[in-house]
């Protein structure tokens, strides 16, 4: 942990010290940090150590020539990449910056790049974005989990991103399906601040059906971002790539629904070497779904039941009174009837119709009219293979 918390602090020392460049405009410095970008196998680490072996600025490679490249260790394809970078693509980029007052695109040293991401092992290059950016440096809070979360996951998502934004922090995510969608949703149902991290370039939404999702999250005063070209195809290996974005950016990170082998978990793993808070939400012994919060709990993850978990960990960055936050979402004192015989039938899990009638020793026909009058109270959700008791009724 020591040995990477020291490049990641060179990186940054790098980057504030090295290129200021106040002859160029930002157009010509965002078109030099392409450049860099386009290298073959050459990363921020790599960059750090050779600026500092050789007592040169980031930006000043790109003036050396084929041998200079050649003698310091660059390799052809390194070399061609720098003396004969991709114009065409590189102007793509930048004509995608001009399209859209949305659009931007920043580099290290940027007055507006993320000062948490550049203290990771490996920030990028290049953050393409389409929105906010001052969301960019925002007090930021995770929350990612299960592409196919059960009905408790979806639920515990959705209030936990309210009752988190309403607290003052803005909502990352990875846009993905499942807990990461109801992560934004609920940021938004709220009037939250939310950021979407995409595994691909921003000329294409992807999964499609977050197209209107995505919408909403720029129109609402949020952010769409990613470090992969504006035309870049989703691939596998890009989806890891985004995750260690998605902790880089924030103070800590929260997984609801998880299996062991899972994107959610990798996020939780690069939440740890970038030395932020790991926080997980118990589930049901009997869901797969649990077995990856469950393990992350065991191995020193902080448990979180409700949102006073979360704050007392950031009291230094939201200040804000959590009695008032959670009294904003939740029900009035009229609409729960948490004592009622019938509701205490029905558990957080699935439970099945003749279980709550069996339960409850009431008519069928009773049961299924105050059942009815709690979906609509919101007291509990109708689901395949029975009901489940919405949280804390």
């Amino acid at each position: 942990m020591a040995q990477e918390v020291q490049k990641s602090l060179n990186f940054t020392h790098t980057f504030a010290s090295g290129d200021s460049a106040p002859n160029l405009s930002e157009e010509q410095l965002l078109t030099k940090w392409l450049v860099l970008d386009g290298i073959p196998k050459f990363g921020a680490q790599t960059l750090v150590s050779l600026t500092q072996s050789i007592q040169c600025s980031p930006l000043s490679l790109l003036t050396f020539s084929h041998s200079q490249l050649k003698s310091i260790g660059f390799s052809p394809d390194q070399i061609t990449a720098i003396l004969s970078p991709d114009h065409q693509k590189i102007e793509r980029q930048l004509m995608w910056c001009a399209a859209s007052n949305e659009h931007f695109a920043i580099y290290p040293g940027h007055p507006k790049y993320p000062k948490l991401l550049s203290e990771i092992a490996r920030p990028p290059f290049i953050l393409f974005g389409i929105g906010n950016q001052a969301l960019l440096n925002a007090p930021q809070l995770a929350i990612v989990g299960s592409r196919r979360p059960s009905h408790y996951g979806r639920q515990q998502a959705v209030e936990f991103a309210q009752h988190i934004a309403t607290s003052g922090f803005c909502i990352t995510s990875g846009l993905a399906a499942g807990i990461d969608a109801c992560a934004h949703q609920g940021a938004l149902n709220v009037g939250g601040s939310t950021i979407a991290v995409l595994g691909n370039g921003l000329k294409h939404i992807y999964p499609k059906r977050h197209q209107q999702l995505a919408r909403s999250i720029v129109d609402n005063d949020g952010l769409i971002l990613s470090e992969f070209h504006v035309d870049a195809a989703p691939k596998a290996h890009h989806f890891p790539r985004r995750n260690r974005l998605v902790s880089g950016l924030c103070c800590g990170v929260l997984v609801v629904e998880a299996a062991i082998k899972s994107g959610s978990l990798i996020t939780a793993k690069y939440a740890l070497e970038q030395n932020r808070e790991v926080m997980a939400i118990p589930g049901s012994l009997l869901n797969p779904l649990s077995e990856g919060g469950h393990h992350l709990i065991k191995q020193g993850a902080k448990l979180v039941t409700d949102i006073n978990d979360i704050l007392e960990e950031f009291q230094n960055v939201s200040s804000c009174n959590t009695s008032t936050v959670c009294k904003k979402i939740q029900k009035s004192p009229s609409e729960s009837l948490a004592t009622d015989k019938l509701l205490d039938s029905v558990g957080h899990d699935v439970t099945a119709l003749d279980v709550i009638i069996q339960r409850s020793k009431l008519p069928i026909n009773d049961v299924l009219v105050q059942l009815l009058e709690y979906e609509l109270r919101g007291s509990v959700a109708s689901v395949p293979g029975g009901y489940v008791k919405l949280r804390g009724k």
